[in-house]
């Protein structure tokens, strides 16, 4: 086996950089294919031209200049410890599956380029993985595992794989994520078809009739807007602020349980001077998220200034909004009409018309986004 080994070292010498490259590559594949590890990626890294790799058209994983520079330091000290993951496809090149940046460092950094004779170390996944979605799968899984992803870029993915047919709990199964999670990034796309085949879950459900509500407006002031509004405003979810604010998060504030939060949204409602204060700082402080939400005729405008004030006010997301329900009936009409009082005096204030309860409150989760 010595000699062997020393038979393939002598000839390699001899061979110049591309002809040595590729017959590496060719042993160290020959030898996967023996391999009792041949079932995993990692067992054949094999060396390729930087220019030979592409990157995907999907990828969630977003890395800040600092961090960057961080990478390419590591990289130009420690050297390539991590291949790339990538496919060979269709034309005859190699798509980054993950390690989109490690490539980058290869191919712009002069002295990382220099070293690796303008190639970088990959693996490929394995040939069951190569659909479209699978990669897109596999990427995600990867870029999770450190922690690192694009929102809007993760919504993109999760939307088209659900126009691929995957259901909510094959996206969560292969993605790693659990159903709520899906909703939100579904939520975040903005697109209603996504949501076509559900039924909106009344977290805020309507108390007052509409005697009552008429009772408190000028009928002759009253519009029935049509649900597809030609005046809606839009804004991009980075622009809204209560993204930031935390509207949107799976998990209860530190220090809080799910049961806690939903008794703080409970007492938070049932007081009015507290509710009525921060549905004032609401449609002052949040004129994006406003903009957004409380044009949109087709969704339940009277739970989203609820929730939305909750969380400007205490920091718990819209998700522990069932504390609706922990009300009584009187309180509920309490703070569904001062929900509506904010919401025609924030529409007046912009040059619309003020509703009545039908007009402001939906009955699809399609709608809400």
């Amino acid at each position: 086996m010595k000699d062997l080994i020393m038979g393939i070292v002598s000839e390699l010498s001899k061979m110049d950089l591309d002809d040595k490259v590729n017959a590496i590559n060719e042993i160290r594949q020959a030898i996967h294919n023996a391999s009792p590890f041949k079932s995993e990626p990692v067992d054949f890294v094999k060396w390729v031209k930087n220019q030979e790799v592409h990157a995907n058209d999907y990828n969630p994983n977003s890395v800040a200049p600092p961090e960057m520079e961080l990478l390419r330091v590591s990289i130009n000290a420690d050297g390539y410890t991590q291949p790339i993951v990538s496919m060979f496809d269709a034309e005859n090149s190699y798509e980054v599956i993950d390690g989109f940046h490690r490539n980058r460092c290869g191919e712009e950094y002069s002295e990382i380029t220099s070293r690796v004779h303008g190639y970088v170390p990959l693996v490929q996944i394995r040939s069951t993985q190569e659909d479209k979605t699978d990669r897109m799968a596999s990427t995600i899984r990867h870029n999770r595992a450190r922690g690192k992803h694009r929102v809007e870029s993760m919504s993109e993915i999760v939307i088209e794989l659900k126009k691929r047919n995957w259901s909510d709990s094959r996206i969560a199964k292969n993605l790693g994520m659990d159903e709520d999670e899906i909703l939100r990034l579904c939520q975040i796309s903005g697109l209603q078809e996504v949501f076509s085949s559900d039924s909106f879950s009344q977290s805020w459900t309507a108390s007052l009739t509409d005697k009552e509500l008429l009772d408190c407006l000028d009928e002759s002031d009253i519009d029935q807007e049509e649900s597809q509004d030609e005046n809606r405003i839009f804004h991009e979810w980075q622009d809204w602020e209560c993204f930031p604010a935390g509207f949107y998060k799976d998990k209860p504030p530190q220090g809080m349980t799910a049961g806690e939060c939903e008794e703080a949204y409970r007492a938070f409602l049932a007081d009015i001077p507290t509710f009525d204060n921060a549905l004032h700082k609401l449609i002052h402080r949040w004129k994006n998220s406003c903009e957004h939400y409380l044009t949109n005729g087709k969704m339940n405008r009277i739970a989203w200034l609820g929730q939305a004030a909750m969380c400007l006010h205490t920091q718990v997301p819209s998700r522990f909004c069932g504390g609706y329900n922990l009300l009584t009936d009187s309180e509920k009409q309490a703070a569904d009409f001062l929900a509506l009082k904010y919401l025609n005096k924030w529409l007046v204030n912009n040059g619309r018309n003020p509703l009545d309860w039908d007009s402001s409150k939906s009955k699809s989760k399609a709608d809400l986004y």
